[in-house]
Formats: structure tokens, C-alpha cells, sequence
């Protein structure tokens, strides 16, 4: 039977996300591909189950120039085409939209988001997400709807902030699976600069995860499991 869940990152991995720690619960051997760094990302085998594509730094318009990143399309085409779940987060949902047919980059406005935003969702999206929850955020760039895709949340600022393709297929712009303990290390490592406009300062991250962060959790791990099941 099915048992393995391919994780694409798009660095090398800390594993220490609450994506795979979920999908770990569920009974799924993690399979980690960092292609960046060389991984190959093999055929689609009869043992995957699904598949998880992080976020990272590279965008849709480098497809032409990175090989790693052609091998990711393929990769998420072939599981879209098998019918296998899919969750595409920031850099993956934007991969996934792109696929899509939907536009992907950076907006009109100019405004990032880089900390703890409510995301609200749409009339289509009350059984994806029931409440406006504040999400963690690490972006500049924006994706469109797909034509036949469904819009399921939106932020102030980003209104693409969710989709579905079918049942299976889910993108998200936000960063659910970012524990505290992640998101620390990015106020230090990304090249987000806090007098980017729209970038909110890191006091109030802090207050806002620390006030935030235990409702995105549960709320994120009810959704992968219902997304993927436990692992049969």
C-alpha cells in the first residue's frame, strides 16, 4: 500500500515543520527531496501517497533557467495526474498555479507580507478554513486563480491567498507548517528587510505568533489530515 509522502523543499531541509511532523503522526515514511542540491526526484512510484512542495527564494520566472525547477513541474504534474494529494505552499502553490495556467508574481502594489496576517475565507472557502485565522506569512510575489480552480481565502492586501484544483489538489500562499521556533530563524535568515512596506516589525511578529500561532497549528493539521488520511 501507498505509505510515502515525498516532501520537495527548496533548501536543505531542518525538518522540524509541522507538515511533515503531522504527516509523520499519520503513519507516512518521509521521503525529503531538495532538488536545489541535487536530489533526483524519481519516477512516481506505486508506494507514494501524496506529495508536499515547500516555499523557497526561486520564482516562476527562473523555470526556463533551472533544470531542478523543470523537474519540480514535472514531478507535481505527475501527481496532479495521478489523482495522488497535493499541497503546494507559498513557492509551491505559486508552482501549482503556474501549472494552472494562472498568472504568478509580484503585485501592482509592492507590498510584502512578512509576519502574522488574518486570512480570511472566501463564501467558497468556509469548509477549508471556517474562521479568519492569522496565518504566517514570508512573501512578495502573488499568484492568480487558475480557471477552474476554486479561490478559498484571501488577506487584506493579497486576495489569492488559497485555492483548491478538485479535491486533492491545495495551494496556499501562507506558511502553516512554520512552528515559533521556525519562524525565529527566519527573522534572521530571509532577506526580508523590515523597511519593506507592508513588513510588520519584529516586536509585533512576535506578539502576534505568540498570540496566533496555536490556532493556525490546529487548524493546519485538521486540514492534512483530512487531506491525506492516515497512512493505510
Amino acid at each position: 500500500m501507498a505509505k510515502r509522502i515525498v516532501l520537495v523543499t527548496h533548501n536543505t531541509p531542518v525538518k522540524d515543520d509541522r507538515a511533515s511532523d503531522q504527516l509523520a503522526r499519520l503513519g507516512y515514511e518521509l521521503d525529503w527531496k531538495a532538488p536545489c542540491n541535487g536530489d533526483a526526484l524519481d519516477a512516481l512510484d506505486a508506494d507514494v501517497a501524496g506529495t508536499v512542495v515547500y516555499g523557497g527564494k526561486y520564482c516562476i520566472s527562473e523555470i526556463p533557467d533551472l533544470p531542478f525547477m523543470q523537474a519540480e513541474i514535472r514531478w507535481l504534474k505527475a501527481c496532479m495526474d495521478a489523482d495522488l494529494p497535493v499541497l503546494g505552499i507559498c513557492q509551491g502553490a505559486q508552482m501549482i498555479a503556474h501549472i494552472l495556467g494562472a498568472a504568478v508574481g509580484p503585485p501592482d502594489h509592492g507590498q510584502h507580507e512578512f509576519g502574522y496576517y488574518p486570512v480570511e475565507p472566501t463564501t467558497e472557502g468556509t469548509g477549508f478554513l471556517p474562521e479568519t485565522l492569522h496565518m504566517t506569512q514570508a512573501h512578495f510575489h502573488e499568484f492568480q486563480t487558475p480557471p477552474g480552480a476554486t479561490r478559498l481565502a484571501q488577506s487584506e492586501t493579497y486576495k489569492n491567498q488559497a485555492f483548491s484544483f478538485g479535491d486533492k489538489v491545495y495551494a496556499v500562499q501562507f506558511h502553516p507548517e512554520v512552528t515559533p521556533a521556525g519562524f525565529a530563524r527566519w527573522q534572521t535568515e530571509l532577506d526580508f528587510k523590515y523597511t519593506e512596506p507592508g513588513v510588520q516589525k519584529k516586536q509585533l511578529q512576535d506578539q502576534l505568533g505568540a498570540a496566533h500561532d496555536g490556532a493556525m497549528d490546529q487548524w493546519f493539521r485538521g486540514f492534512l489530515t483530512g487531506l491525506f488520511g492516515p497512512a493505510t
